[in-house]
């Protein structure tokens, strides 16, 4: 009895602070006011274009699904095999049952058709070029459903002083969260891309910057070297957007550089990870 009164007493908790976020969201300046007091006027974004995602009546589930770390790697096998693909060439990160409840469940909900003949399959709609503007949405719904934030992705500024998109930009009360997204594994990230993310850093200065990976490995051999020697190379004409020193492990793959810069992944939870770089910066002080 004692655990369910337990039960009760967090969920309501919960939903009381969802509640009182809600309305000071209400009490704030929308996102798109507090960017254009910086300079930043939004040119696009959430954009429709490459997101693999079901009609609105099947979201909720499908962002359940999303959830699960071997379902993300599993949509990932499928745009990579678009056109044409049987289980066995899905199956690397789960078991056969499991990818084939997978490919029933996208079938039901209308992404994949199979084909005649042999247990093949193919993405209705294509092509779809990668996963990572559907893991920005499905970010941007975490952001959205589980932090109470207003939350925008794929973002473009009419701006010309630094290039490319933003990921994903969120309110956090009255700050603002910029968050580089990231669908490949280590290996496959390079130092320029480290200097990027610190450019839109420095150049939008979130309250909170997260470079997020969507991944299992280890962050500490290969991201937070590159991140290391990122901040020692910056000079008076590339500089930080703040003074910044060393950067330190928060928890297993977690990390943070003076609680303003974050380096996460998707160990564990990516909910439960989100939720300790927001309680290391509104503890900062």
């Amino acid at each position: 009895m004692g655990g369910t009164e337990e039960q009760g007493e967090t969920l309501s908790l919960k939903e009381e602070i969802g509640r009182l976020r809600r309305k000071l969201s209400e009490l704030t300046p929308p996102l798109a006011a507090l960017l254009r007091r910086r300079g930043f006027t939004i040119y696009k974004k959430d954009p429709p274009d490459d997101l693999l995602i079901p009609g609105e009546q099947f979201i909720d589930d499908y962002y359940s699904a999303l959830r699960k770390y071997s379902f993300r790697l599993f949509l990932r096998d499928v745009i990579k095999h678009q056109d044409l693909f049987a289980a066995k060439d899905v199956t690397r990160y789960a078991t056969h049952g499991v990818t084939m409840d997978y490919i029933g469940y996208l079938a039901d909900i209308g992404l994949v058709e199979k084909m005649p003949g042999d247990e093949v399959y193919r993405l209705k709609d294509r092509p779809v070029r990668s996963f990572g503007p559907t893991l920005e949405w499905f970010l941007s719904e975490t952001l959205r459903r589980e932090f109470i934030m207003e939350t925008i992705w794929g973002v473009k500024f009419r701006r010309p002083v630094i290039g490319g998109d933003y990921d994903l930009i969120g309110k956090v009360d009255g700050s603002i969260l910029y968050m580089e997204v990231k669908s490949s594994p280590p290996k496959q990230i390079y130092p320029s891309e480290i200097a990027a993310f610190f450019d839109r850093v420095s150049d939008l200065l979130p309250e909170v910057a997260i470079f997020f990976m969507d991944t299992e490995l280890r962050m500490k051999d290969k991201i937070v070297p590159m991140f290391e020697d990122e901040i020692r190379s910056r000079t008076a004409d590339r500089p930080l957007p703040f003074p910044l020193g060393e950067v330190e492990r928060i928890e297993k793959e977690l990390f943070h550089v003076d609680k303003k810069i974050f380096i996460i992944n998707a160990k564990d939870s990516i909910v439960h990870n989100i939720e300790c770089v927001l309680r290391w910066y509104f503890r900062r002080t």
